[in-house]
């Protein structure tokens, strides 16, 4: 463990006569992280790092983001979409009317206007909770989609609503095979997942851990309701913003409202009902899971010569079958799942 001992920070720590060094957990995973880095793009053909490599990063940024309101938080929210899309149609105007913008900023801003919508929209969230909250922010997926649609500005007055994502340069170098923009990805996740593992075990973290859990007693004993929640929507919508970014920039190639409609956002709710609420983790499992799920069902019932109409519903289906596994079997997700084999290897082969 970390601990302090006469104000100084222990670097090991004594077991068995030995003494190992702490922090191994993040030791490998930033040698899982350098792994990914280097060795992926070189062993994966395009199509892996193009068709599943690069929308597992981007849907797990997602999820994270969705995970900081639902599962830390406790706020439910059913417009996540509408906030990437938001995300995405900011930094592509960013970009169009700020010419030799970096793009990394650019997705930073247009993760910022995300963040302003879900406070605007998180606002109800001071005086309902539950269903109800959850038929608001279903309502912002709505009203956002509409304006992409309707107010030509946004769309650069496109005719057909579809536009061309812009070039992605940094420092003069392009962005522009598979693998350079699975790097950009990779980078782009990993950092800020790293920052919402430091942001939840802050100060922050915790009021949003006691408003989830009974915000009752978290007014009694201090936290400010309003700004713990609104805090909540607008990092969580941050997080989402800058996915719609890398969703429309690096995965996509184009900016249109069709490609964030309703149906992204319960598949991103699925993933952490699946991998696990209230666990980063969690989120990076629930996405990998949703991800291969339909790959490897494709495969199945072309195996299996299943027909036509049973192989269409198949993904749905299974889908549906996993939610209620999960929820009622186990509701901690995979994540759990994943800690309970950790904690078995580890004692196996003498379990008491």
């Amino acid at each position: 463990m970390f601990y302090r001992e006469a104000g100084q920070f222990k670097t090991s720590y004594e077991t068995d006569g030995q003494i190992l060094p702490i922090r191994q957990d993040r030791i490998a995973l930033f040698a899982t992280l350098a792994v990914a880095l280097l060795a992926l793009p070189l062993i994966s053909s395009p199509y892996m790092l193009s068709a599943i490599l690069i929308p597992f990063l981007i849907f797990a940024l997602a999820a994270l983001g969705l995970n900081i309101l639902t599962g830390y938080a406790g706020q439910l929210s059913l417009g996540t979409a509408a906030f990437m899309a938001v995300g995405a149609f900011a930094s592509y105007n960013f970009m169009a009317r700020l010419p030799g913008i970096p793009v990394l900023l650019a997705f930073a801003l247009g993760g910022l206007c995300a963040a302003m919508v879900g406070i605007a929209f998180g606002l109800p969230s001071l005086r309902i909770r539950g269903f109800y909250l959850a038929a608001s922010t279903l309502a912002t997926q709505f009203f956002v989609v509409w304006c992409l649609t309707k107010i030509p500005w946004l769309t650069g007055h496109s005719s057909s609503g579809v536009i061309t994502a812009q070039k992605m340069e940094i420092l003069g170098y392009a962005f522009d095979t598979p693998a350079r923009k699975y790097v950009l990805v990779l980078g782009v996740v990993a950092f800020m997942a790293l920052l919402a593992k430091n942001m939840l075990r802050s100060n922050v973290g915790r009021s949003w851990m006691a408003v989830r859990d009974m915000d009752v007693a978290a007014e009694v004993i201090g936290f400010r309701l309003m700004r713990t929640k609104l805090l909540a929507f607008a990092v969580s919508s941050f997080y989402c913003g800058v996915a719609g970014a890398l969703y429309a920039f690096a995965y996509l190639g184009t900016v249109e409202p069709e490609a964030y409609n309703l149906d992204l956002s319960f598949r991103i709710l699925f993933m952490i009902i699946i991998g696990g609420v209230g666990s980063i983790l969690g989120s990076f499992l629930g996405a990998a899971f949703i991800v291969l799920l339909p790959v490897f069902l494709n495969i199945l019932a072309h195996g299996l010569a299943l027909p036509t109409s049973v192989a269409s519903n198949l993904e749905l289906m299974t889908f549906g079958a996993l939610i209620i596994f999960f929820l009622i079997v186990e509701p901690h997700g995979l994540a759990r799942l994943w800690q309970i084999g950790k904690e078995k290897l580890r004692l196996w082969p003498f379990p008491h």
